[in-house]
């Protein structure tokens, strides 16, 4: 009994003969049946065509993803509108991309589908996907991304194309030229159109999704449902049917979420020790700001680590190289802010590593959820000062999933585990590379003179001894209290060795004229604090102004911070609020 039919042939065979199952327990049957088909079906069984399903083979593709096992036979079956819920990681373009291409008229060179996403690593990579599983069939797919210069993308669009897939500011650029005819779509797919709406693409999805035809089946794809995305699919889609194959905030089984604990000042030491402790991490490493990947990029490479930075002030030309290098594996870190990573699709990373841990659980869960992929197992690792240790808590409740501490390596701990790699390497090395009798005379004559004892010790002090003098004297990074980063472990900043977890009530001078929103409001005041944590509670938006809860202990900063600050063209004000 391997095949669908077979299970349900079998199903109904009991349901037709068992007068005694009553309705409530043959429902309950049928949700198990259901809930288990995407570990039994294979593509085969799905309803795609030959040349697709050859595509598949070709690339090793077998058994479908939960969400590719529920929404591919749907989408081929039915011509009604659909709401996808899915985390990041779960196959998501196969998923819509795979239906859709199946159902495309090759005959007709036009565009009928256009696929809506946020960023331009993400346009790129489900362009790939698309271009991989259309292999064996004569489908033209085009991406329209910002970063790149616009006449390659309009000769592309000149030539024909059955596919578009771009990100809404060039999609709406290139429409408002007249260069992007949506009047043929049959298939309009929101990808991730949670994070559209958080990175402020509300308006130009609008305009987009009014160019397109009334009649047309809309998916949409996205890992939450907010407020925002309840209310554009009131208005854009017609009885949506709803398919959700994940909880909530819930992370994947096999990744290992963990944490340290160091005072602010030893952040960025304390990552160095974690990385040197795992000589193969292949690691993404999450800060809050641009300038910070920067910082702490430039601290790694400074300090002989294979590491670089992405964020939003690097080219196109710059980011695909970044990310190229990064894929190849000839960088080991890759430094991010959560908007750069989007669209990076890495199968293979060790870690995940969060230098500052996000607001949001969802953001947490999309980041953990970047390692263990593929069947692999992943470890999550969040460095944290003391006072995060409540939002450690929080998040164990709110992703479902227990966090287990670890300590910041001790220096003479980190400086034998290096020692101990390079041994490693040094005794499994290939010695033929190496003709040493051809060169046995000069060898001799320069280092003859020399002891064993005296050849070995100047050999591991050129090796190891700048990295023996750094860790030799190294003190403990690790802090359970805040008391501790008032005991000399560091120099002390504004705001340090404060009592108290307080939250006050400020107010600043934004609101929902000004298309405020949470999480840009939260993106603001770290922006223009980068060098303090602050715990940042309820946020009140109102129509000209917003008042929000922070760490109270940071009062006189946070109104400092933003005395020359703008946003927009505006001035920015904060005041406490009584």
């Amino acid at each position: 009994m391997n095949t669908l039919s077979d299970i349900m042939e079998f199903y109904y065979v009991i349901f037709q003969q068992d007068k005694y199952l009553g309705p409530s327990y043959k429902m309950y049957i049928t949700k198990k049946v259901i809930s288990n088909l995407s570990f039994m079906i294979t593509f085969k069984e799905t309803g795609l065509k030959p040349e697709i399903l050859k595509s598949l083979d070709e690339m090793g593709f077998e058994t479908p993803t939960p969400i590719q096992a529920e929404t591919i036979p749907y989408i081929l079956d039915s011509t009604n509108d659909l709401i996808a819920l899915a985390q990041t990681g779960t196959g998501k373009t196969a998923a819509f991309g795979l239906p859709v291409l199946n159902k495309i008229e090759i005959n007709k060179k036009e565009i009928q589908s256009i696929v809506l996403c946020p960023t331009r690593e993400l346009c790129l990579q489900i362009t790939s996907d698309l271009h991989k599983f259309s292999n064996n069939i004569d489908i033209t797919v085009v991406p329209v991304y910002g970063g790149e210069p616009i006449y390659r993308q309009l000769g592309a669009l000149k030539k024909g194309c059955h596919m578009v897939v771009g990100t809404p500011g060039r999609v709406n650029d290139l429409i408002n030229r007249e260069k992007l005819d949506l009047s043929s779509v049959r298939f309009l797919i929101l990808d991730e159109a949670d994070e559209m709406l958080k990175m402020g693409f509300k308006d130009e999805m609008d305009a987009i999704l009014a160019q397109t035809p009334a009649m047309k089946q809309t998916l949409l794809f996205s890992a939450t449902m907010p407020p925002d995305i309840a209310s554009l699919t009131g208005r854009y889609m017609n009885t949506p049917h709803k398919i959700s194959v994940t909880s909530q905030n819930k992370t994947a089984e096999n990744i290992d979420h963990k944490y340290m604990v160091t005072s602010p000042p030893t952040l960025y030491p304390a990552l160095r020790r974690f990385a040197d402790m795992h000589s193969d991490i292949y690691s993404i490493v999450f800060c809050r700001t641009r300038q910070e990947t920067k910082d702490i990029a430039d601290k790694l490479i400074a300090d002989g680590y294979n590491a670089d930075s992405l964020h939003g002030d690097l080219s196109q030309g710059q980011r695909d190289l970044v990310m190229g290098r990064f894929r190849k594996k000839h960088l080991q870190i890759l430094v991010a802010t959560d908007v750069a990573a989007r669209g990076l699709d890495v199968t293979e990373l060790t870690h995940v590593i969060h230098y500052h841990l996000p607001d949001d659980p969802e953001n947490y869960v999309h980041r953990s959820g970047r390692t263990g992929r593929a069947g692999k197992s992943g470890i999550s690792m969040a460095i944290i000062t003391p006072g995060e240790q409540r939002k450690i808590k929080m998040l164990e409740r709110q992703v479902k999933t227990n966090f287990t501490k670890e300590m910041v390596p001790q220096g003479k701990e980190v400086f034998k585990r290096r020692l101990s790699t390079y041994l490693d390497n040094v005794a499994e090395f290939d010695e033929q590379k190496f003709p040493v009798a051809e060169f046995e005379e000069i060898i001799n004559e320069k280092l003859g003179h020399l002891s064993k004892e005296e050849l070995l010790n100047k050999f591991m002090s050129k090796e190891f001894g700048r990295i023996y003098q750094e860790y030799k004297n190294s003190t403990d990074l690790n802090s359970t209290t805040s008391s501790s980063q008032r005991k000399g472990r560091g120099p002390k900043k504004a705001g340090a060795g404060r009592k108290g977890n307080r939250l006050s009530r400020f107010s600043i001078n934004l609101g929902e004229k000004n298309n405020l929103r949470p999480d840009l409001l939260i993106n603001i005041i770290n922006r223009h604090t980068p060098e303090y944590k602050i715990r940042i509670g309820k946020i009140d938006i109102q129509n000209k102004h917003t008042v929000f809860e922070a760490d109270g202990n940071y009062e006189k900063e946070l109104i400092k911070a933003f005395r020359k600050a703008r946003y927009k063209g505006n001035n920015l004000s904060v005041q406490t609020f009584r």
